[in-house]
């Protein structure tokens, strides 16, 4: 027993800790998956706080992994591993049988599971974490008490500083689509074979004050006493696959769409992804105006992107002295790109050669 014990606490443990470092190397990320549950257990509320909850989190594993490996208040620490296990079994089970979430996010973007196989792996911990909450007491701690209380405070602020850093800054590892040597166009497209979702158009009419759904097939155009009430876009098959970008579109505020004009330029192409102006960081304006100076010269193109309404773009780019134009973007886009509020990133003809939050935006001066 003591052999599979110990066998068990490496295993565990050694999980947890990564689990937790993975998706320590972008909070936001998690904070971005947590929104998508809240949303879909109609907990929205909860969202303002979701990056509160993605660090701590994350400090949870990576405490709980380090406990477990030195064997330090096993008492405590087996039980936040019971609990933990059991919230995130829950949390899989229900994004497998709803089917509301494509993917579960345990191990953050960088290695993505699909919702079977995420939920097998907690089922499997869970019998692990049970066996070792029951012979908790077996476990002999590795170091002694001041040794293991350091070690944890090691662990503690390690796991805080990595993930303050990556908030600063931009993920040490990007795992996303938009991650430097991407080109956008390319990852705009199905994989080869792959079969997209289907969806069918459903058309509501209403009559004498009953609602029923039509087809585009079989809508009683003919009959003037069904009145028009909406259209939406029914699933009807899900496809077996997704493009990696499925929502990159840059469309001026008046409509016009620039994207494919923007992804084929011929100069180095920088784009100001600016999720939301009134949130956008500060302290990066001569970077920018001497990009604008590149840009006056013609040798680069530059443009903003933004989720904002027109209004308060203008009143940002006065602010700022920006003389260039913004383009309209969707939010969840913006924050897929853009880790940072703001980020820059330098395009070659669609391929992504550079990104760089504001706080590291080079000077470009020469």
């Amino acid at each position: 027993m003591k052999l599979l014990l110990n066998i068990l606490r490496v295993i565990v443990g050694v999980l947890f800790i990564f689990s937790g470092l993975v998706k320590a190397n972008d909070p936001l990320g998690l904070a971005y998956k947590m929104d998508e549950f809240f949303d879909a257990l109609h907990l929205v509320f909860l969202s303002p706080y979701s990056l509160y909850f993605s660090v701590v989190m994350n400090v949870l594993e990576i405490l709980c992994g380090v406990a477990l490996l030195f064997g330090y208040a096993m008492r405590f620490f087996a039980t936040l591993l019971l609990l933990l296990i059991s919230f995130f079994t829950f949390l899989t089970a229900y994004a497998l049988f709803s089917g509301k979430i494509r993917e579960c996010g345990c191990f953050g973007d960088c290695i993505p599971l699909s919702p079977v196989a995420t939920f097998w792996k907690d089922v499997a911990l869970l019998v692990m974490i049970v066996v070792i909450y029951f012979y908790r007491d077996r476990l002999q701690p590795l170091l002694g008490r001041m040794g293991s209380i350091l070690s944890l405070l090691a662990a503690f602020l390690f796991s805080i500083g990595i993930q303050l850093y990556a908030l600063q800054h931009l993920p040490y590892v990007d795992c996303l689509a938009y991650k430097v040597g991407n080109n956008i166009s390319e990852k705009m497209k199905l994989p080869p074979g792959a079969q997209p979702d289907v969806y069918e158009t459903v058309l509501i009419y209403e009559k004498a004050g009953e609602r029923k759904e039509f087809s585009a097939d079989n809508y009683p155009w003919q009959d003037s006493t069904w009145k028009y009430v909406d259209r939406r876009d029914k699933l009807v098959k899900e496809g077996n696959a997704i493009p990696a970008i499925k929502d990159f579109s840059l469309k001026d505020f008046d409509g016009g769409d620039h994207t494919q004009e923007l992804l084929s330029e011929t100069k180095p192409t920088y784009l100001l992804m600016v999720q939301d102006v009134s949130e956008a960081g500060e302290e990066w304006d001569e970077s920018i105006h001497a990009l604008q100076q590149k840009l006056q010269a013609g040798t680069i193109q530059l443009v903003g992107v933004s989720a904002s309404p027109r209004e308060a773009v203008d009143t940002f780019t006065a602010k700022h002295g920006l003389l260039f134009p913004f383009l309209t973007m969707d939010a969840t886009a913006i924050k897929t790109a853009a880790r940072n509020n703001p980020t820059l990133i330098l395009l070659d003809k669609g391929t992504i050669k550079a990104k760089w939050a504001y706080r590291d935006f080079p000077s470009f001066k020469n």
